[in-house]
Protein backbone atom coordinates (compact mmCIF):
# COMPACT_ATOMS: atom_id res chain seq x y z
CA UNK A 1 0.00 0.00 0.00
CA UNK A 2 1.49 3.28 -1.14
CA UNK A 3 1.65 6.28 1.41
CA UNK A 4 -0.78 9.43 1.23
CA UNK A 5 0.72 12.50 -0.72
CA UNK A 6 0.38 15.70 -0.81
CA UNK A 7 -1.75 15.40 -3.77
CA UNK A 8 -4.23 13.20 -2.37
CA UNK A 9 -4.79 15.67 0.32
CA UNK A 10 -4.99 18.53 -2.39
CA UNK A 11 -7.42 16.51 -3.90
CA UNK A 12 -9.30 15.41 -0.87
CA UNK A 13 -10.11 18.96 0.59
CA UNK A 14 -11.03 19.81 -3.19
CA UNK A 15 -13.70 17.01 -2.91
CA UNK A 16 -15.08 17.91 0.74
CA UNK A 17 -13.77 15.17 1.90
CA UNK A 18 -11.21 17.38 4.23
CA UNK A 19 -11.53 20.82 4.86
CA UNK A 20 -8.77 23.07 5.15
CA UNK A 21 -7.57 23.20 8.52
CA UNK A 22 -8.19 19.35 8.69
CA UNK A 23 -5.70 18.72 5.63
CA UNK A 24 -3.03 21.13 7.11
CA UNK A 25 -2.82 19.24 10.45
CA UNK A 26 -2.70 16.04 8.89
CA UNK A 27 0.17 17.33 6.59
CA UNK A 28 2.12 18.59 9.67
CA UNK A 29 1.52 15.72 11.70
CA UNK A 30 2.84 13.33 8.67
CA UNK A 31 5.69 15.32 8.59
CA UNK A 32 6.41 14.82 12.29
CA UNK A 33 6.09 11.80 12.06
CA UNK A 34 8.14 10.74 9.06
CA UNK A 35 10.14 14.04 8.83
CA UNK A 36 10.12 16.75 6.58
CA UNK A 37 12.69 15.94 4.34
CA UNK A 38 10.99 12.88 3.03
CA UNK A 39 7.88 15.04 2.17
CA UNK A 40 9.77 18.43 0.50
CA UNK A 41 10.20 17.00 -3.04
CA UNK A 42 9.69 20.15 -4.92
CA UNK A 43 7.40 22.35 -3.39
CA UNK A 44 5.29 24.49 -6.33
CA UNK A 45 2.66 27.28 -6.90
CA UNK A 46 -0.90 25.36 -6.92
CA UNK A 47 -2.40 26.05 -10.54
CA UNK A 48 -5.20 24.29 -11.64
CA UNK A 49 -7.50 25.43 -14.30
CA UNK A 50 -9.64 22.30 -14.55
CA UNK A 51 -9.94 18.59 -12.72
CA UNK A 52 -10.43 17.06 -16.15
CA UNK A 53 -12.39 16.77 -19.39
CA UNK A 54 -15.95 16.44 -17.79
CA UNK A 55 -14.92 20.25 -16.70
CA UNK A 56 -14.10 21.20 -20.00
CA UNK A 57 -17.36 20.16 -21.01
CA UNK A 58 -19.61 21.26 -18.63
CA UNK A 59 -17.67 24.92 -19.33
CA UNK A 60 -18.69 24.47 -22.83
CA UNK A 61 -22.12 23.91 -21.58
CA UNK A 62 -21.92 27.06 -19.80
CA UNK A 63 -20.92 29.22 -22.10
CA UNK A 64 -23.34 28.33 -24.98
CA UNK A 65 -26.14 28.47 -22.00
CA UNK A 66 -25.02 31.80 -20.46
CA UNK A 67 -24.69 32.79 -24.77
CA UNK A 68 -28.25 31.97 -25.25
CA UNK A 69 -29.32 33.73 -22.36
CA UNK A 70 -27.55 36.58 -23.48
CA UNK A 71 -29.41 36.25 -27.37
CA UNK A 72 -32.81 35.42 -26.22
CA UNK A 73 -33.02 38.59 -23.65
CA UNK A 74 -31.11 41.00 -26.57
CA UNK A 75 -28.10 41.94 -23.29
CA UNK A 76 -24.70 41.58 -24.43
CA UNK A 77 -21.72 42.74 -23.26
CA UNK A 78 -21.24 46.76 -24.74
CA UNK A 79 -25.29 47.15 -25.63
CA UNK A 80 -28.54 46.60 -24.16
CA UNK A 81 -30.25 49.72 -25.64
CA UNK A 82 -33.01 47.40 -27.15
CA UNK A 83 -34.07 46.94 -23.55
CA UNK A 84 -34.17 50.27 -21.57
CA UNK A 85 -32.53 50.09 -18.24
CA UNK A 86 -35.67 48.62 -16.01
CA UNK A 87 -35.61 45.46 -18.33
CA UNK A 88 -31.87 45.44 -18.32
CA UNK A 89 -31.74 45.36 -14.60
CA UNK A 90 -34.67 42.43 -14.21
CA UNK A 91 -32.35 40.91 -16.45
CA UNK A 92 -29.33 41.15 -14.72
CA UNK A 93 -30.73 40.55 -11.26
CA UNK A 94 -32.16 37.11 -12.95
CA UNK A 95 -28.44 36.08 -14.35
CA UNK A 96 -27.23 36.51 -11.22
CA UNK A 97 -29.75 34.75 -9.29
CA UNK A 98 -29.12 31.49 -11.76
CA UNK A 99 -25.73 31.56 -11.27
CA UNK A 100 -25.56 31.78 -7.40
CA UNK A 101 -27.95 28.37 -7.96
CA UNK A 102 -25.21 27.24 -10.32
CA UNK A 103 -22.28 28.01 -8.26
CA UNK A 104 -23.85 26.71 -4.70
CA UNK A 105 -23.74 23.51 -7.19
CA UNK A 106 -20.75 22.94 -8.85
CA UNK A 107 -18.34 25.10 -6.67
CA UNK A 108 -20.03 24.09 -3.29
CA UNK A 109 -21.35 20.68 -3.87
CA UNK A 110 -19.12 19.56 -6.57
CA UNK A 111 -15.92 21.74 -6.17
CA UNK A 112 -15.18 21.76 -9.75
CA UNK A 113 -12.40 24.09 -10.43
CA UNK A 114 -12.87 25.13 -14.52
CA UNK A 115 -16.91 25.63 -14.24
CA UNK A 116 -15.63 27.83 -10.86
CA UNK A 117 -14.22 29.85 -12.52
CA UNK A 118 -16.67 30.18 -15.68
CA UNK A 119 -19.27 30.80 -13.29
CA UNK A 120 -17.22 33.93 -11.63
CA UNK A 121 -16.79 35.56 -14.54
CA UNK A 122 -20.21 35.76 -15.77
CA UNK A 123 -21.37 37.25 -12.34
CA UNK A 124 -19.10 39.77 -12.90
CA UNK A 125 -20.42 40.48 -16.42
CA UNK A 126 -24.01 40.36 -14.94
CA UNK A 127 -23.00 42.44 -12.16
CA UNK A 128 -21.34 44.96 -14.87
CA UNK A 129 -24.88 45.45 -17.02
CA UNK A 130 -26.57 45.86 -13.51
CA UNK A 131 -24.18 49.05 -12.40
CA UNK A 132 -24.33 50.03 -16.67
CA UNK A 133 -28.07 50.03 -16.81
CA UNK A 134 -27.87 52.29 -13.38
CA UNK A 135 -25.82 54.53 -15.04
CA UNK A 136 -28.00 54.67 -18.26
CA UNK A 137 -31.07 55.43 -15.76
CA UNK A 138 -29.01 58.06 -14.50
CA UNK A 139 -28.10 59.17 -17.91
CA UNK A 140 -24.82 59.48 -16.77
CA UNK A 141 -21.94 60.30 -19.93
CA UNK A 142 -19.56 57.30 -20.51
CA UNK A 143 -16.93 57.81 -18.21
CA UNK A 144 -19.68 57.86 -15.65
CA UNK A 145 -21.21 54.72 -17.03
CA UNK A 146 -18.13 52.50 -17.15
CA UNK A 147 -17.23 53.62 -13.89
CA UNK A 148 -20.79 52.50 -11.90
CA UNK A 149 -20.81 49.30 -14.01
CA UNK A 150 -16.94 48.73 -12.78
CA UNK A 151 -17.50 49.68 -9.32
CA UNK A 152 -21.22 47.55 -9.15
CA UNK A 153 -19.01 44.46 -10.05
CA UNK A 154 -16.57 44.76 -7.65
CA UNK A 155 -18.78 45.22 -4.91
CA UNK A 156 -21.19 42.74 -5.79
CA UNK A 157 -17.80 40.38 -6.25
CA UNK A 158 -16.73 40.63 -2.72
CA UNK A 159 -19.89 39.18 -1.48
CA UNK A 160 -19.64 36.79 -4.40
CA UNK A 161 -16.39 35.70 -2.84
CA UNK A 162 -17.25 35.40 0.39
CA UNK A 163 -19.62 32.98 -0.20
CA UNK A 164 -18.28 30.74 -2.50
CA UNK A 165 -14.28 31.36 -2.08
CA UNK A 166 -13.34 30.69 -5.43
CA UNK A 167 -9.83 32.04 -6.12
CA UNK A 168 -9.74 33.14 -9.49
CA UNK A 169 -12.43 35.89 -8.12
CA UNK A 170 -9.74 37.97 -6.13
CA UNK A 171 -8.17 38.82 -9.88
CA UNK A 172 -11.96 39.77 -10.92
CA UNK A 173 -11.80 41.77 -8.10
CA UNK A 174 -8.65 43.57 -8.36
CA UNK A 175 -9.32 44.22 -12.08
CA UNK A 176 -12.25 45.89 -10.95
CA UNK A 177 -10.86 48.07 -8.86
CA UNK A 178 -8.59 49.01 -10.98
CA UNK A 179 -11.12 49.81 -13.99
CA UNK A 180 -13.33 51.61 -10.86
CA UNK A 181 -10.34 53.90 -9.42
CA UNK A 182 -9.47 54.87 -13.22
CA UNK A 183 -12.69 55.82 -14.38
CA UNK A 184 -13.61 58.09 -10.90
CA UNK A 185 -9.62 60.13 -12.07
CA UNK A 186 -10.92 60.27 -15.35
CA UNK A 187 -14.02 62.51 -14.31
CA UNK A 188 -11.50 64.99 -13.95
CA UNK A 189 -10.72 64.97 -17.69
CA UNK A 190 -7.26 63.95 -16.73
CA UNK A 191 -7.00 61.23 -19.62
CA UNK A 192 -3.98 62.05 -22.45
CA UNK A 193 -4.65 62.48 -25.93
CA UNK A 194 -2.36 59.12 -26.45
CA UNK A 195 -3.76 56.65 -23.94
CA UNK A 196 -0.29 55.12 -24.90
CA UNK A 197 1.31 57.68 -22.43
CA UNK A 198 -0.96 56.81 -19.51
CA UNK A 199 1.18 54.53 -17.59
CA UNK A 200 4.40 56.89 -18.33
CA UNK A 201 5.88 58.26 -14.70
CA UNK A 202 7.47 61.36 -16.33
CA UNK A 203 3.85 62.42 -17.53
CA UNK A 204 1.97 64.98 -15.38
CA UNK A 205 -1.25 62.61 -15.16
CA UNK A 206 -2.12 60.04 -12.28
CA UNK A 207 -2.66 57.40 -13.47
CA UNK A 208 1.18 55.78 -13.81
CA UNK A 209 1.04 56.72 -9.75
CA UNK A 210 -2.34 54.95 -9.15
CA UNK A 211 -1.47 52.18 -11.44
CA UNK A 212 1.88 51.59 -8.83
CA UNK A 213 -0.26 52.48 -5.82
CA UNK A 214 -3.24 49.71 -6.74
CA UNK A 215 -0.43 47.17 -7.58
CA UNK A 216 1.18 47.63 -3.87
CA UNK A 217 -1.36 47.18 -2.86
CA UNK A 218 -2.48 43.99 -4.03
CA UNK A 219 1.02 42.49 -3.25
CA UNK A 220 0.24 43.36 0.28
CA UNK A 221 -3.21 41.68 0.40
CA UNK A 222 -1.27 38.88 -1.71
CA UNK A 223 1.26 38.35 0.44
CA UNK A 224 -1.35 38.59 3.29
CA UNK A 225 -3.00 35.44 1.86
CA UNK A 226 0.29 33.67 0.96
CA UNK A 227 2.02 34.27 4.70
CA UNK A 228 -1.14 32.69 6.04
CA UNK A 229 -0.62 29.33 4.40
CA UNK A 230 2.97 29.28 3.66
CA UNK A 231 2.58 25.70 2.45
CA UNK A 232 0.15 26.25 0.15
CA UNK A 233 -2.08 23.48 0.55
CA UNK A 234 -5.85 26.00 0.67
CA UNK A 235 -7.89 28.34 -1.25
CA UNK A 236 -5.81 31.46 0.21
CA UNK A 237 -2.68 30.44 -1.23
CA UNK A 238 -4.42 30.39 -4.39
CA UNK A 239 -5.94 33.64 -4.11
CA UNK A 240 -2.44 35.13 -3.43
CA UNK A 241 -1.96 33.31 -6.79
CA UNK A 242 -4.19 35.19 -9.23
CA UNK A 243 -3.53 38.50 -6.95
CA UNK A 244 -0.09 37.93 -8.07
CA UNK A 245 -0.77 37.96 -11.69
CA UNK A 246 -2.53 41.26 -11.35
CA UNK A 247 -0.33 43.30 -9.02
CA UNK A 248 3.14 42.06 -10.68
CA UNK A 249 2.25 43.83 -13.54
CA UNK A 250 0.67 46.72 -12.48
CA UNK A 251 4.31 47.42 -10.75
CA UNK A 252 6.78 46.20 -12.97
CA UNK A 253 5.40 46.97 -15.89
CA UNK A 254 4.84 51.26 -15.04
CA UNK A 255 8.28 51.30 -14.17
CA UNK A 256 9.76 49.50 -16.95
CA UNK A 257 7.79 51.08 -19.32
CA UNK A 258 8.94 54.15 -18.47
CA UNK A 259 12.72 53.64 -18.38
CA UNK A 260 12.29 51.71 -21.37
CA UNK A 261 10.50 54.97 -23.10
CA UNK A 262 13.53 57.35 -21.70
CA UNK A 263 16.25 55.28 -23.85
CA UNK A 264 19.15 56.26 -22.10
CA UNK A 265 21.91 54.14 -20.85
CA UNK A 266 21.18 55.25 -17.34
CA UNK A 267 18.09 54.09 -17.75
CA UNK A 268 18.53 50.90 -19.12
CA UNK A 269 20.37 49.52 -17.00
CA UNK A 270 18.20 51.10 -14.22
CA UNK A 271 15.57 49.08 -16.13
CA UNK A 272 18.22 45.97 -15.54
CA UNK A 273 18.60 46.57 -12.02
CA UNK A 274 14.86 46.97 -11.26
CA UNK A 275 13.68 43.89 -13.44
CA UNK A 276 16.93 41.73 -11.86
CA UNK A 277 15.63 43.07 -8.12
CA UNK A 278 11.89 41.76 -9.07
CA UNK A 279 13.36 38.67 -10.17
CA UNK A 280 15.50 38.09 -6.59
CA UNK A 281 11.84 39.19 -4.78
CA UNK A 282 10.16 36.56 -6.76
CA UNK A 283 12.58 33.91 -6.08
CA UNK A 284 12.39 34.66 -2.24
CA UNK A 285 8.16 34.72 -2.15
CA UNK A 286 8.28 31.49 -4.47
CA UNK A 287 6.35 33.27 -6.61
CA UNK A 288 7.34 33.19 -10.52
CA UNK A 289 4.42 35.33 -11.84
CA UNK A 290 6.73 38.35 -11.70
CA UNK A 291 9.02 36.78 -13.91
CA UNK A 292 6.42 36.67 -16.83
CA UNK A 293 5.56 40.03 -16.24
CA UNK A 294 9.10 41.33 -16.79
CA UNK A 295 9.96 38.95 -19.54
CA UNK A 296 8.52 41.13 -22.48
CA UNK A 297 10.75 44.04 -21.47
CA UNK A 298 13.91 42.49 -20.98
CA UNK A 299 13.15 40.97 -24.91
CA UNK A 300 12.08 44.72 -26.41
CA UNK A 301 15.34 46.02 -24.21
CA UNK A 302 17.62 43.66 -25.77
CA UNK A 303 16.30 44.16 -29.52
CA UNK A 304 16.93 48.20 -28.92
CA UNK A 305 20.45 48.45 -27.70
CA UNK A 306 21.53 44.84 -29.09
CA UNK A 307 19.78 45.36 -32.53
CA UNK A 308 21.65 42.65 -34.56
CA UNK A 309 22.76 40.48 -31.73
CA UNK A 310 19.21 40.67 -30.34
CA UNK A 311 18.12 37.31 -31.07
CA UNK A 312 21.43 35.97 -28.73
CA UNK A 313 20.25 37.54 -26.18
CA UNK A 314 17.07 36.53 -26.54
CA UNK A 315 18.14 32.91 -26.79
CA UNK A 316 19.89 33.26 -23.66
CA UNK A 317 16.96 35.08 -21.96
CA UNK A 318 15.50 31.61 -22.36
CA UNK A 319 18.08 29.73 -21.93
CA UNK A 320 18.53 31.41 -17.81
CA UNK A 321 14.59 30.94 -17.46
CA UNK A 322 14.44 27.40 -18.83
CA UNK A 323 17.55 26.78 -16.22
CA UNK A 324 16.02 28.89 -13.45
CA UNK A 325 12.85 26.78 -13.52
CA UNK A 326 14.52 23.95 -13.55
CA UNK A 327 16.45 24.65 -10.54
CA UNK A 328 14.39 26.82 -8.74
CA UNK A 329 14.20 24.69 -5.52
CA UNK A 330 18.11 25.08 -5.40
CA UNK A 331 18.42 28.62 -6.62
CA UNK A 332 16.21 29.51 -4.07
CA UNK A 333 17.05 27.22 -1.11
CA UNK A 334 20.97 29.21 -1.72
CA UNK A 335 19.82 32.43 -1.70
CA UNK A 336 17.36 32.32 1.29
CA UNK A 337 19.93 30.49 2.94
CA UNK A 338 22.33 33.65 1.78
CA UNK A 339 19.97 36.31 3.34
CA UNK A 340 20.15 37.28 6.98
CA UNK A 341 16.73 37.51 8.85
CA UNK A 342 13.91 39.43 8.35
CA UNK A 343 10.09 40.48 9.04
CA UNK A 344 8.19 37.55 7.34
CA UNK A 345 11.37 34.89 6.46
CA UNK A 346 10.16 32.00 8.51
CA UNK A 347 6.48 32.41 7.13
CA UNK A 348 7.39 32.31 3.75
CA UNK A 349 7.19 28.27 1.94
CA UNK A 350 9.98 26.29 3.75
CA UNK A 351 13.44 26.32 1.80
CA UNK A 352 15.43 24.71 4.33
CA UNK A 353 15.33 20.78 2.95
CA UNK A 354 14.48 21.91 -0.50
CA UNK A 355 15.61 19.23 -2.64
CA UNK A 356 18.78 19.82 -4.43
CA UNK A 357 17.84 17.47 -7.51
CA UNK A 358 14.39 16.64 -8.55
CA UNK A 359 14.02 13.00 -6.93
CA UNK A 360 13.78 9.97 -9.57
CA UNK A 361 10.55 9.30 -10.69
Amino acid sequence: MTGVTRDDIRAAVGAGMLNEAQAASLIALSQTRSGVRAHMSGLDEPFELFRGFNEVFIIVGLVILFAGWLGLTGVTITSFTANGYTLTMIYAVIAMAAILLLARYFTLKRRMVGPSIVLAIFFAQAAGQLGAAFGWMMRAGLPEWLTLAAGTSTVLLCFYYLLFRVPFTMALIAGGVFMTAFGIVSLGGTLPEDPADMFLLTNDGPFAILTIALGLIGLVVAMWFDLSDPNRLTRRAQSGFWLHIIAAPAIVNTVALTLFEIGTLPAQLSLIGFVTAMAVFAVVIDRRSFLVSAVGYIVALSVTVIEDQAFIAILLLGFGLVLLGAKWEAIRRSLMNILPAFPGKTRLPPWELLPLEEPAP
